[in-house]
């Protein structure tokens, strides 16, 4: 006769990411309380996510547009300068917020368990939502000027804020978590955010690198950014060129073919080690904080 004792489980321990899926509730819940929180006592609300990108976009482009003429040798250079930033705003958000995520919820994780992963994971949910209203002025910026994407390119659009998710997500859980017990992390990531912009191919073309670097640009062309933004270009200033226009520019070769499965592949090894250095650590984080 079998005996019907329940097996012993490590209090706190669980399942990491796969927890999160098990409670979107709570994920829900969480994403609802961070963008009410953000926004309280705000008389713009949700409409900074237009209006901060759009300041950021002029600065640059009457920067280096206009004043060191990059749009003279860059067709649309305007398209092609908000497609970028639109891109690296959503990772800059998500990175930064997710690294504050664990610290900020002290009063919440010191009181009740739940999985810590929800943290930083409803962070990027949250930037998420921030990023649709910026695309939403990219598409009808692209579409004044003639922009006819092919369902190709737009799937290439979608794999890329997949792949600029996973690793923003891979290393919001990495610093989220050093974070607690190093609160020096939050100053490496801001300068972290300080060079993603310039790191990728934002407010120059990816051939300037490519001169640049010589035979080191596969590691440029190796970071998922470059890879995600050089896929928003394609998409979405590419196809508002003229045919005079388009061979004034150079894209990268193999984009798609092989250097969007590389930027995943990155992607997902930095998401496999962030979530493992979270659950490592997760363990302390009520003693910590």
């Amino acid at each position: 006769m079998k005996s019907s004792s329940n097996e012993l489980s490590t209090p706190g321990s669980g399942r990491g990411l796969l927890d999160v899926y098990s409670n979107r509730f709570l994920l829900k819940l969480l994403v609802r309380k961070e963008i009410k929180v953000r926004y309280r006592g705000s008389v713009l609300g949700l409409l900074w996510s237009y209006v901060k990108p759009l300041m950021q976009f002029m600065i640059y482009f009457v920067a280096l547009g206009i004043f060191l003429n990059l749009q003279k040798a860059t067709p649309n250079y305007a398209i092609y300068l908000f497609s970028g930033i639109v891109l690296v705003n959503f990772f800059t958000e998500s990175l930064g917020n997710s690294t504050r995520s664990i610290v900020e919820n002290r009063d919440l994780i010191r009181k009740i368990y739940l999985p810590r992963e929800l943290f930083p994971v409803s962070t990027i949910w949250v930037s998420a939502a921030h990023f649709m209203p910026q695309v939403v002025i990219l598409v009808g910026a692209a579409l004044l000027v003639g922009w006819e994407p092919s369902a190709y390119q737009l799937l290439a659009v979608v794999a890329a804020f997949i792949i600029v998710a996973i690793l923003g997500t891979g290393l919001g859980l990495l610093f989220g978590a050093i974070n607690v017990y190093f609160r020096d992390s939050e100053n490496i990531v801001d300068m972290i955010l300080m060079v993603v912009t310039w790191a990728s191919p934002v407010l120059y073309t990816w051939t300037m690198a490519r001169d640049a670097l010589g035979s080191w640009f596969f590691l440029y062309q190796a970071n998922p950014m470059t890879v995600a933004v050089e896929i928003f270009h394609w998409a979405f200033w590419y196809p508002t060129l003229g045919s005079e226009q388009i061979g004034m520019v150079e894209l990268p070769s193999d984009l798609i073919a092989l250097w969007l499965p590389v930027a995943l592949l990155v992607s997902l090894g930095v998401l496999f080690f962030g979530q493992l250095v979270f659950r490592r650590l997760a363990v302390h984080f009520a003693q910590e904080l």
